[in-house]
């Protein structure tokens, strides 16, 4: 891809999710703030999570016309779960799992148990117990999509540390489990996997190694860096009725970096 392409006009569509209410993790920033503003245009309740409390009070204070419900806290806890829960009021049509984390790209040989154990927390349990949580209740809804923020790093080795990577290939995993275990009963659970984002998240190197290895290959086959509003469309079409015959399937939007 060009590296100078010019980014995506957004295009919203008004009323596509009136009456839905939605859980966005992470959204106080990058591709989880694209997100929760995006559905929230388009009419949806969104009940928009961040570990950092203050990124969330000012995404509400910034759009007071929109309808954006603060949840402060870890994703991975389950007390924070319990409280994105309950101000669904009874009520979850669909949730984004985007919380997450880089590892500082620390190969095997290099990564500390506590990295290891906090990009899992993070990045894995955070998924499994949003996803534990609301599943029941979209059953008995008979209807509910779900959305996870995964990577191309999901997809093969040669794209982060090996935490991430495997913590990557671990959601990608939950989504395919969960979209065949829970189909017939109305929820669709399927993936992005972006490339290069434009985030607040911290991807620098950690290890010599790891950008010796890596380095010349971002060098020379990295797409542009895409915005998260494109990450952002990909995942509310995802999460629309519009992608209603749309299950277990894993999107990378990542500007041809994975057909390379």
């Amino acid at each position: 891809m060009d590296a100078n392409a010019t980014p995506m006009t957004e295009r919203t569509i008004p009323d596509r999710f009136a009456g839905k209410t939605i859980i966005v993790t992470g959204a106080g920033s990058g591709i989880g703030k694209a997100t929760a503003l995006r559905l929230a245009r388009e009419g949806a309740r969104v009940i928009a999570s961040d570990i950092h409390a203050d990124r969330i009070d000012q995404l509400v204070h910034d759009h007071p016309d929109l309808d954006l419900i603060p949840v402060a806290g870890d994703a991975s806890d389950q007390a924070a779960v319990d409280r994105m829960v309950a101000a669904g009021n009874g009520t979850i049509h669909g949730l984004v799992n985007n919380a997450g984390i880089m590892d500082d790209f620390l190969p095997v040989a290099e990564v500390t148990d506590e990295m290891w154990s906090r990009v899992m927390r993070v990045n894995v349990e955070s998924v499994l117990r949003l996803t534990r949580a609301v599943v029941p209740i979209m059953l008995a809804q008979g209807a509910g999509a779900i959305v996870n923020v995964a990577s191309v790093a999901g997809l093969g080795g040669s794209f982060a540390g090996v935490a991430y990577t495997a913590s990557k290939h671990a959601m990608i995993g939950i989504t395919r489990n969960t979209a065949f275990m829970y189909g017939p009963g109305g929820i669709r659970t399927n993936a992005v996997a972006p490339g290069g984002v434009a985030t607040a998240i911290d991807a620098t190197f950690g290890s010599q190694h790891a950008l010796d290895r890596l380095g010349p290959i971002f060098q020379a086959l990295m797409p542009r860096t895409a915005q998260s509003e494109e990450l952002a469309s990909d995942i509310t079409y995802l999460l629309s009725d519009d992608a209603s015959n749309i299950n277990g399937a894993v999107l990378a939007s990542d500007g041809g970096l994975t057909a390379m």
